[in-house]
């Protein structure tokens, strides 16, 4: 496995596997892999030739007041684990290898990014989709892998490849959660022990939702309602939003049926947590 910092050394690498016929699946991430990050390096490794894995803590996407200082960092455990599932490139490059002192050029969206997470993070989405793109323009893969944890991301970069004519496939990967139903996050480092309990307010919220959905209700306001009130059950949670939007609009719904999101994102004291599950 290499491990590379300049985009000249993975776009020379990725070149010479097309010359050769192989195709390339690639995995964006931030780093302080898990067993969320582990499910997608596996299916890339299943179902391409070569495997990229991109480590980079993105600083376009946080606004002033978010936790890029802070975000958790473990180069050495990334690796290791990347070694073990068969990844073939690590692509480790520094914040000015991407964005220069001259860049001045972004990629933006309307409409997808107004609702759920755009709405409470106005800078977010455009730094995702300008960083996404930069990966796929720099990697050239046929293949690229995200999470559903963040759905409305995956709709907003599938949205974004359709709008651009980037010819790559992007493959959904389904939440892996813990043995007690936490959805896997970097960010869960954060808890304390007491919030780590308190957080398993939003899995049991999605499944409250999952079952009255299953149950035959498909009235937005009907699903949405006990799960809220699950939820500020939890003394230690505060709701930032809980909302039914169109699976590939990211629209407020008011009758749920396919495609849909049921997504959430909650403050566990100071750490800001999502879950959600699809109907597809």
């Amino acid at each position: 496995m290499q491990s590379v910092k300049t985009v000249q050394d993975v776009r020379s690498q990725s070149k010479e596997w097309k010359k050769q016929g192989l195709s390339v699946g690639l995995v964006p991430t931030m780093g302080y892999l898990h067993a969320g990050h582990a499910s997608l390096i596996r299916r890339a490794r299943a179902e391409n030739d070569r495997v990229v894995v991109s480590i980079f803590c993105n600083p376009m996407q946080f606004g002033p007041a978010e936790d890029l200082a802070s975000y958790p960092r473990d180069l050495a455990h990334d690796s290791a684990l990347c070694q073990e599932l068969g990844a073939d490139l690590i692509f480790h490059p520094e914040p000015s290898a991407m964005y220069d002192a001259a860049f001045c050029s972004f990629v933006d969206m309307n409409i997808l990014p107004a609702t759920l997470c755009g709405k409470s993070r106005p800078v977010h989405f455009r730094g995702v989709c300008t960083v996404v793109a930069k990966l796929l323009n720099i990697v050239q893969p046929d293949n690229a892998y995200f999470g559903q944890k963040d759905a409305q991301q995956l709709a907003i970069i599938r949205r974004m490849v359709a709008d651009l004519n980037i010819d790559v496939t992007i493959h959904g990967c389904p939440i892996v959660r813990e043995h007690d139903g936490l959805a896997m996050s970097s960010r869960n480092t954060y808890l304390s022990g007491e919030e780590r309990q308190a957080a398993l307010v939003l899995s049991q919220a999605v499944q409250l939702g999952q079952a009255l959905f299953a149950q035959g209700e498909t009235r937005a306001a009907n699903l949405l309602e006990p799960m809220r009130k699950h939820i500020e059950s939890q003394p230690l949670a505060r709701i930032d939003y809980l909302q039914a939007v169109d699976g590939l609009t990211m629209q407020p719904i008011s009758s749920v049926c396919a495609p849909a999101l049921v997504a959430m994102a909650v403050y566990i004291g100071k750490t800001r947590l999502l879950d959600n599950f699809i109907i597809e």
